[in-house]
C-alpha cells in the first residue's frame, strides 16, 4: 500500500435529507429532499431501508480492528507507518485523534441516522409489508448502536427519529445502560414483525434479531434473559452447523444454513483510495491478503491483520478448523510453488477466512476490495453464547452449556472424543477458549476479552479502566461545545 488511510479525504454520498456527512455532527447539506415529499409511496420506504442496509458494508473496519486490537493478530501492513491509526490501536497507544476511529464513529452513526429516518416517518402511510420494512429499520438501528456502544461506551441516543444539527450541544452521551435499553427496545419492536426466513439474501430475520438481542444481554451480564432468547433461536430449526467448516467462508457457503446474519458484498462498484465507504466490496479482504502473492487459489493483498503464533498455538491437535482459519504461508508456498512478500510484523500466517480468492469477480482493485460476504452472526456463535449464558446464569444449567459447547467441538474435530466434561469455572474457561478458536479472524476477540475481564491479562499495552473503550473522536468533543466529556484516560 502506498498511501495511509490518514491521507485519504472521505466524502460521504448523501441520501435524501440525511444531511451530507451522515455524521452525528452534521454540516449544512449540499442538497436535500423535503420530507413532506417523501415517504408517500411504498417505494420510498423500500429505498430508505436499502440505504440503511448499505452502511453495513462499512463494518469491514469494525471486524478488522476487533482482531487487531486483540491478542489474535498484529497490525502488519507495509511498514510501521502504514495506516497509523491501525498501528496505534494494535499498540494500544491510540488517542482521540485517529482517522480510523473517526471513520468507525461516522459510519455507524450514518447507519443509525438512515434507519432512524424510516422510523421517524413510519406512520406516514399504510401499505402491505410496511411493518416488515419498519422492523428492519429497528434492527439496523440497534445493530449500529450496538457497535457504537461496544467501541465508545456512552453515546447520544434519540428514540423518536433522526438527529438534527445542534443536537450535539443539547443531547448528552447517554449512559451505557440507557443505550442498551434503547437497543433492547428496538429489537423487541422488530422481532414480532420479522420473517423466519429472508425474502432476499441478506435481509433481516426474526432469528437474527433474537440472536443480536441475546448478544446484547450477554454484554450486560443478563444471562437468564440471554439463555431464554438464544434458546428460541436454537429451537427455531432455521439454522444448523455446516458439516464442512471450510465451506462456510468460501463463495459456496455464503448465506448458508449457519448464517444467522450476513453482510452482503458484491464489488459491483469496486473501490479506490478516494472513497473506501463507496465500495460495494469487502475492503478488509484485500487488506488481509498476502503481500505480493503469486500462486494458486489466492490473490494478493496488503498483509494487514496477521495472526500471531499464540493464536495458532491455541488450536488443539486434531482441530480441523486450524487450516481453514489460518494460512501458514511458508508451508503453503513450499507445497504449491507460490511466492510472496513479507510485510511489516510478518508472522508467517494470514487470516485465511477473509483473504482474496482467485476467480472472484473484481471490477475494482482485486488487492483492495473483494465480494466476500462477512458472516456477522453465525450459528456457532449463537451456540457458544447460549453455552456461556447457561453456564453463568444465577441457576446454571451446565448440562445444557456443555451440550451447546460440544456441538461446536464435534464439528471441529469430526468426532465426539473431544467432548468437554468440565464444570464451574473450568467450563466457562473452555467456552471462552472455544469462542477464540471458532471465531478467530471474525472481529469478536477484543470485545470478548473486555466483557469477560481478561483483556489486561492478554493484550500487550492494555491499561485497565481506560482501554475497555476507545476515545470519542476529538472533533465530536469539540463540536459538543463542552456538552460531552471524553472517555476515561484519553
Amino acid at each position: 500500500m502506498k498511501y495511509p488511510l490518514s491521507h485519504i479525504l472521505v466524502t460521504f454520498t448523501c441520501f435524501l435529507s440525511i444531511q451530507c456527512g451522515d455524521d452525528f455532527v452534521n454540516v449544512s447539506p449540499e442538497y436535500s429532499i423535503d420530507s413532506e415529499n417523501y415517504f408517500n409511496v411504498e417505494e420510498d420506504y423500500e429505498q430508505a431501508v436499502v440505504a440503511a442496509y448499505d452502511l453495513l458494508q462499512t463494518t469491514y473496519l469494525n471486524s478488522m480492528l476487533g482482531e487487531i486490537a486483540s491478542d489474535n493478530t498484529l497490525c502488519g501492513g507495509e511498514s510501521a507507518t502504514d495506516v497509523p491509526g491501525f498501528q496505534q490501536i494494535d499498540d494500544m497507544i491510540h488517542t482521540p485523534v485517529n482517522d480510523n476511529l473517526q471513520d468507525l464513529w461516522n459510519w455507524m452513526f450514518a447507519g443509525v441516522q438512515r434507519a432512524a429516518y424510516v422510523i421517524e416517518f413510519k406512520d406516514r402511510i399504510e401499505f402491505s409489508g410496511k411493518d416488515i420494512l419498519v422492523a428492519e429499520a429497528y434492527f439496523l438501528r440497534s445493530y449500529y448502536n450496538f457497535e457504537l456502544v461496544k467501541w465508545f461506551g456512552p453515546i447520544p441516543i434519540k428514540a423518536d427519529g433522526r438527529f438534527n444539527v445542534g443536537d450535539e450541544q443539547l443531547l448528552g452521551r447517554s449512559p451505557v445502560s440507557e443505550v442498551y435499553s434503547h437497543i433492547e427496545s428496538d429489537l423487541l419492536n422488530a422481532i414480532p414483525h420479522l420473517p423466519l426466513t429472508p425474502s432476499q439474501a441478506g435481509r433481516v430475520t426474526s432469528g437474527a434479531a433474537k440472536a443480536l438481542l441475546g448478544k446484547a444481554y450477554i454484554y450486560q451480564g443478563k444471562y437468564e434473559d440471554a439463555s431464554q432468547i438464544l434458546e428460541e433461536v436454537i429451537n427455531s430449526g432455521q439454522y444448523k452447523l455446516v458439516e464442512n467448516y471450510n465451506e462456510i467462508f468460501e463463495h459456496i457457503g455464503e448465506n448458508g444454513p449457519e448464517s444467522v446474519f450476513e453482510v452482503q458484498y458484491t464489488d459491483a462498484e469496486g473501490a479506490s483510495f478516494d472513497c473506501f465507504q463507496c465500495s460495494e466490496g469487502n475492503i478488509a479482504v484485500g487488506f488481509n491478503g498476502i503481500r505480493a502473492y503469486n500462486g494458486p487459489v489466492f490473490d494478493s493483498g496488503f498483509s494487514f491483520n496477521v495472526p500471531t503464533q499464540e493464536v495458532v498455538d491455541a488450536f488443539e491437535t486434531g482441530d480441523l478448523r486450524k487450516d481453514v482459519a489460518i494460512l501458514d504461508i511458508e508451508q503453503w508456498a513450499a507445497s504449491r510453488g507460490a511466492t510472496y512478500g513479507k510485510g511489516f510484523e510478518h508472522t508467517g500466517y494470514f487470516n485465511r477466512k477473509y483473504i482474496p480468492r482467485k476467480g472472484d469477480l473484481n471490477i475494482g482493485d482485486q488487492n483492495l476490495t473483494n465480494p466476500n460476504n462477512y458472516r456477522a452472526i453465525r450459528y456457532a456463535d449463537v451456540l457458544l453464547l447460549a453455552a456461556e449464558a447457561n453456564a453463568k446464569k444465577s441457576s446454571p444449567d451446565e448440562s445444557k452449556a456443555r451440550t451447546y459447547l460440544n456441538l461446536v467441538r464435534q464439528r471441529a474435530f469430526g468426532n465426539t472424543s473431544h467432548a468437554v466434561n468440565a464444570t464451574g469455572s473450568a467450563l466457562q474457561d473452555a467456552i471462552f477458549h472455544e469462542r477464540r478458536v471458532e471465531l478467530v479472524g471474525e472481529g469478536h476477540r477484543f470485545f470478548d476479552l473486555v466483557r469477560t475481564g481478561r483483556a489486561s491479562q492478554e493484550i500487550d499495552g492494555f491499561t485497565p479502566n481506560k482501554h475497555e473503550l476507545f476515545p470519542v473522536p476529538l472533533e465530536e468533543i469539540q463540536f459538543s461545545n463542552g456538552n460531552w466529556e471524553q472517555n476515561n484516560g484519553y
